[in-house]
């Protein structure tokens, strides 16, 4: 375009969860309170089939900075560890948000980063304002410095309801912190300080302080992963008595892999009952609540700065959170939907028709070329995703010989080790490939908790080969560095299945 004419391209809101799961916010989930989430959907569109490529946060943020999956990125595990098989992403790799920032954006970020133990978000093209936590990033003093001011410093108050992983649930001396509740106010939250940062963002790109062309605001909230501290109202906000725990929690580990139950007592979760679980579940509602309830300000801001009309608003998390589903904690080699499955809903003036659902599979990292493709700005070839705009516009009216009918994903370990995992799966079946041990197939329809292994059953064997078919051709068009070896283990057990 000429320079003088006016640049008309969409500002971008990204509004990124920690460990968010998808069912919270779905209109059949838990009745956890998602006021803000359920705004965007009800004025925008919810993706019903949107998946993570890999449930580990570094990885999973790498992935979508890049557009690639994580065996293309390199970042296989968490940067911040002493394991990490790739602490930095690759300076010749393009990410969206230097295409963005070299193309005329104004991009700035808040909040939580882990994607490089040397990196920050300004080496990929993002004015940083701050909000990042000492354990993952350490790249910013703002929040510890406003908590000084107002007399709560940062792990020098008295937490309340503390539970823990382990044999004493209520000891803090071993064991990993689960939940606890916070006498702090809710203004001294990470989560408040954070939508503040982007508040004041909003408000600067309305008052034309920043950059002439169009922003692009990322905000990355620490939550709701583990622990779960929340202050009042949310810590009582959600009953345990009236918490119903998850289908999957009937788990007996029949035919599963044995590091599924091994986990267990890797996580210190093992002697966790119905109570301990229904306890951390209401406080990881809350959570998600004080968080949806941050979301609501910044969509306020929008509102009231006059920049709604003009930006497109999306909201998803890196992964999922087992929260006693299948009775485990955290994450881990279990691909399960729990971890896998993430929410998202994107909201588009003007072009998404309110209201919408789309059952297309659609995958954290097809953000990156929609991102792109919403700037005007060429997809490098480098990216393994697809943009997400053709199921936005016209009713997302896509033929189904174009739009895939499945995704995959894959898992490579994190604190104990490397263990790979590949994973294809279709609104109908669900193919999980274990390098060490036995894989998984399960019927989603029939058994949506996963809790029937059938990959021995022999009405499934043209299934299993099918699924498998599925998983080395997509290992093959992206280059999976595993595909020189698989694609014939595989045809080893199905000769011998036969």
């Amino acid at each position: 375009m000429a320079d003088s004419d006016p640049d008309t391209r969409p500002n971008v809101l990204l509004v990124l969860t920690d460990q968010e799961r998808y069912d919270l916010s779905a209109p059949d989930g838990p009745p956890a309170e998602t006021e803000a989430i359920d705004r965007l959907s009800s004025e925008g569109l919810r993706f019903e089939r949107a998946f993570t490529p890999i449930s580990i946060c570094s990885s999973a943020r790498a992935s979508l900075l890049t557009g690639q999956f994580p065996h293309g990125h390199g970042m296989l595990n968490n940067c911040h560890e002493d394991d990490a098989i790739r602490p930095n992403l690759p300076a010749d790799i393009p990410t969206f948000s230097e295409l963005l920032d070299a193309n005329g954006y104004d991009c700035t970020y808040t909040g939580k980063w882990h994607v490089g133990r040397d990196q920050t978000p300004e080496t990929f093209g993002f004015s940083y304002l701050g909000g990042s936590d000492v354990h993952h990033d350490d790249i910013d003093d703002a929040f510890r410095e406003y908590r000084r001011e107002r007399g709560t410093p940062v792990g020098e108050v008295d937490l309340e309801e503390e539970l823990y992983t382990g044999e004493d649930p209520r000891d803090g001396s071993e064991g990993t912190f689960v939940a606890a509740t916070t006498p702090v106010d809710v203004e001294e939250t990470r989560a408040w300080f954070l939508a503040e940062r982007t508040i004041e963002a909003l408000e600067s790109h309305a008052d034309g302080d920043g950059d002439p062309g169009p922003f692009f605001h990322r905000a990355d909230f620490y939550g709701p992963h583990h622990p779960y501290v929340v202050p009042e109202p949310y810590a009582s906000m959600y009953d345990p008595d009236e918490v119903e725990l998850p289908d999957s929690y009937a788990e007996t580990f029949d035919g599963k892999p044995q590091v599924h139950e091994n986990y267990l007592h890797y996580r210190g979760v093992a002697g966790f009952d119905r109570e301990l679980w229904a306890e951390a579940i209401a406080k990881y509602w809350g959570f998600v609540t004080l968080i949806d309830d941050q979301l609501g300000r910044v969509l306020e801001a929008l509102d009231e700065y006059g920049l709604a009309d003009g930006t497109v608003v999306v909201h998803a998390s890196d992964h999922g959170d087992f929260a006693g589903g299948h009775r485990q904690f955290n994450k881990g080699p279990l691909m399960y939907d729990d971890t896998y499955r993430i929410p998202l809903q994107i909201r588009w003036p003007g072009e998404i028709d309110p209201g919408s659902v789309r059952a297309a599979p659609v995958l954290l990292h097809d953000l990156a070329p929609t991102f792109l493709e919403l700037a005007g700005v060429s997809v490098p070839g480098a990216f393994d995703a697809r943009s997400l705009v053709p199921l936005l516009e016209n009713g997302g009216t896509v033929p189904d010989d174009v739009w895939p009918d499945s995704v995959f994903a894959q898992y490579h370990g994190d604190e104990f080790g490397l263990y790979s995992q590949r994973m294809v799966r279709t609104d109908r079946y669900k193919y999980v490939y274990n390098g060490p041990d036995v894989d998984e197939l399960y019927e989603l329809e029939a058994d949506p908790a996963e809790l029937q292994n059938l990959i021995d059953h022999p009405d499934y064997a043209d299934v299993r080969a099918s699924m498998r078919e599925r998983l080395v051709e997509w290992m093959d068009r992206t280059d999976d560095p595993n595909r020189g070896w698989v694609p014939d283990a595989l045809d080893l057990e199905e000769t011998s299945a036969d």
